[in-house]
């Protein structure tokens, strides 16, 4: 089946490196109008807006930190303004386990750093985003992980209750939002090479280990997100709601 977004506007967080970036060069392929926030690397971001305006497509790149409810609440209504339409996909993809730290060593900071940036963010970019979704509904993805189902690498507490809580997230608003033909679901990656993440938290050396414990035998790439993103937000989703996608080449089983 072919994948059509024309016309429809999205919505990426984090979208300038790694699985967001290609989460929003596949959104783009797919014929959607693009808006990529990013927070840290705005050279990357321009990069990603350069690659899609020269495959013929519309994007624009906002610096965003996603952790303050009123600097969302602004970028989200100024992307509007600058599209002239509303909203048809946001996808949450902002977030970053920031530092491996043991809960015995943890300080609140901390605590409430990991959860805001992970946690957090997805409820400030999803409550202002929803004043602008489309009439007609509208595709939510939050990006959880697979730490958060099996409690993550060792000092990543934090983090995997924040992608945990993500999913909880996920179902409560996918009942809530429903009525407004609003479709939510979560991504869980697993190991997913060729990003920031793994780059700074996972040592090149344990690359090796992980994948022998993976039943497909290969790390996962950014592509295999942003693809389960394409089901979501297509016309193959359009009866699947308050669902989480497993994407680990079998590390994990429900």
């Amino acid at each position: 089946m072919q994948i059509d977004l024309k016309d429809k506007t999205a919505l990426v967080t984090g979208g300038s490196v790694g699985i967001g970036r290609a989460i929003a060069l596949a959104l783009a392929n797919c014929g959607a109008r693009v808006a990529l926030t990013y927070f840290t690397h705005p050279e990357a971001g321009e990069q990603v807006v350069e690659e899609i305006r020269n495959g013929g497509g519309q994007a624009s790149a906002y610096k965003l930190d996603a952790t303050h409810s009123t600097e969302v609440q602004q970028v989200v209504d100024q992307i509007v303004r600058d599209f002239g339409t509303p909203l048809d996909i946001l996808v949450n993809n902002a977030g970053h386990l920031v530092e491996r730290i043991l809960i015995s060593e943890m300080s609140d900071e901390h605590w409430h750093k990991v959860l805001d940036v992970n946690l957090t963010s997805t409820f400030y970019v999803t409550r202002s985003s929803l004043v602008h979704m489309s009439s007609s509904g509208g595709r939510i993805i939050l990006m959880s992980s697979l730490a958060g189902r099996n409690g993550g690498g060792v000092g990543a507490v934090a983090y995997a209750a924040a992608k945990a809580g993500l999913i909880g997230m996920t179902r409560g608003l996918a009942k809530e939002l429903a009525p407004r033909n609003i479709t939510v679901n979560a991504i869980a990656p697993g190991f997913i090479v060729d990003t920031p993440f793994h780059e700074t938290f996972t040592g090149k050396d344990k690359y090796e280990g992980i994948i022998n414990a993976i039943p497909l035998k290969r790390a996962g790439v950014p592509q295999d997100v942003a693809n389960a993103v394409l089901y979501f937000v297509s016309e193959m989703g359009t009866w699947v709601t308050g669902q989480v996608s497993e994407i680990n080449g079998g590390a994990w089983f429900v």
